[in-house]
């Protein structure tokens, strides 16, 4: 199938999901995760109207920012070196993957740095406790979002997770379940004035149950792009 065909499965997928869960199809945003892809399918997908890309990897995501039109909105979901967080403070619309003090005061300095009035953070969680990934242990999360929320030009907006690989999606409701209520806990905390609303969870195996459970933002790379290729 075509990445147009492939998108338009996608987008039946999400319709499906927000129908099901009671939700209106504008709460939801896909991005395209477009890690290894070249150039040319990621303008197959502009094309077809996707406007939100997700990159891994900074050097690939400075790299397609000069490529690719200008109206569209590079998301950083890979895990962000601090000394390479000045490549792209000033060229993303959301930095998912915050795991540290540390980054967060250096994604701070660099806004300033460069004129940047705000710069729009996730906060991950690590939500299924592997070993393997990086993000903060889910019962230190809210914790963790209260000493970086007074931090000068970035806003937090939310969390993000990357569940545990399952063969079955709906293993993986209960860790989207515990997110949601993670941003629910921190609202109630902080008043109406919360901007900690977003949601970023739910991959091509299971981006259907984290809409069902509340995700805002879902990243489907192999669901519109086909496999990637694990060489670059």
């Amino acid at each position: 199938m075509s990445i147009k065909g492939n998108l338009e499965a996608v987008e039946k997928n999400i319709e499906n999901a927000c129908k099901a869960s009671g939700r209106d199809r504008s709460e939801v945003t896909l991005i395209a995760v477009s890690k290894t892809k070249p150039v040319e399918m990621l303008q197959e997908a502009y094309d077809a109207g996707i406007r939100d890309f997700g990159e891994n990897k900074v050097q690939e995501l400075t790299d397609k920012y000069d490529m690719m039109p200008s109206d569209i909105k590079w998301h950083m979901i890979g895990h962000l070196q601090r000394n390479k967080v000045k490549y792209i403070v000033d060229k993303v619309a959301m930095i998912h993957s915050v795991d540290s003090v540390a980054l967060a005061e250096e994604i701070s300095k660099q806004a300033v740095k460069k004129g940047v009035d705000n710069v729009d953070i996730l906060v991950e969680v690590n939500i299924g406790d592997e070993d393997s990934k990086f993000g903060i242990v889910y019962n230190q999360a809210a914790e963790f979002v209260e000493k970086i929320m007074s931090f000068s030009n970035i806003t937090v907006r939310g969390f993000m997770c990357v569940a545990p690989i399952a063969l079955n999606p709906d293993e993986n409701r209960q860790y989207f379940t515990q997110m949601k209520q993670l941003c629910v806990d921190i609202n109630a905390k902080m008043g109406n004035n919360s901007s900690v609303n977003v949601l970023s969870m739910g991959m091509t195996g299971d981006y259907q149950v984290a809409i069902e459970e509340g995700a805002t933002l879902v990243r489907v790379g192999t669901g519109i792009f086909g496999e990637r290729d694990y060489s670059i």
